[in-house]
């Protein structure tokens, strides 16, 4: 059984979404998903550090197979969150090397159209979505945590075609 993590970076919140894929399904099925909340008064160091700490944490729990975060990209009207997303990004990255675990990386508009059909959906279509093919009562509350859930659903899919090819 693969177990994937998938993982939505931020300095003051993480979201995580950890999904299995059973050897004889084709659909991944929710293992937990949650939020890593980071304190934005402290320095980004600090930050950075915690967050290294709660990843390794979880990934200990957890034991994914593989770790899946979205790739970078930078909008010229916003080159510092770029950057910013980018510490975080390294960490996790770290994390899961010093762990040992393969990591993927994929494109949001990817995920956003393997998740809702349309490569630019917003926030409130990809918390829907996620709940609808989770079957859950409600949408998510947090939209880090369904991002990272609509990672690791759609990279638990890849591998199950991949399965049938």
């Amino acid at each position: 059984m693969q177990r994937v993590l998938g993982i939505d970076p931020g300095l003051r919140l993480t979201g995580y979404g950890a999904v299995a894929l059973p050897d004889d399904a084709l659909e991944p099925g929710l293992i937990e998903a949650g939020v890593i909340k980071l304190d934005g008064r402290q320095q980004i160091s600090q930050r950075l550090h915690q967050l290294y700490e709660d990843l390794d944490q979880l990934m200990e729990q957890l034991s994914p197979t593989c770790v899946v975060v979205e790739k970078l990209y930078s909008h010229y009207k916003h080159p510092r969150t770029a950057i910013l997303m980018a510490h975080a990004r390294g960490v996790i990255l770290l994390c899961a090397q010093n762990r040992g675990i393969s990591v993927e990386h994929l494109p949001s508009t990817e995920v956003k159209k393997a998740v809702t059909g349309h490569g630019h959906a917003s926030k409130q279509q990809i918390q829907q979505a996620v709940a609808s093919q989770l079957h859950l009562k409600q949408p998510l509350n947090q939209p880090d945590v369904a991002d990272a859930i609509a990672i690791a659903l759609t990279h638990g899919r890849r591998i199950a075609i991949q399965r049938l090819c």
